[in-house]
């Protein structure tokens, strides 16, 4: 074990309920893989296309309480 390791773990009694879940937050997000670089760039086309095919009428949107009642149904 490192020496950064067996400081935390001693200093885990003296820390408040609030510093715990900033300390467990930061030990969560640190694990968290680096973002493609690419990632909102392909976003942001992949939603113009999709916008441009509802625009031009290729494709019909279906509203929220339609999907939902489907959803419903299919749980039923």
């Amino acid at each position: 074990m490192s020496f950064a390791f067996r400081q935390a773990i001693k200093s885990i009694g003296e820390l408040s309920a609030d510093e715990k879940a900033l300390m467990a937050h930061c030990l969560i997000s640190s694990l968290e893989s680096k973002q493609d670089e690419n990632v909102d760039e392909a976003w942001a086309k992949l939603a113009e296309k999709r916008y441009l095919e509802i625009e031009s009428g290729a494709v019909k949107g279906v509203a929220w309480e339609e999907i939902k009642n489907i959803v419903k149904e299919q749980d039923a």
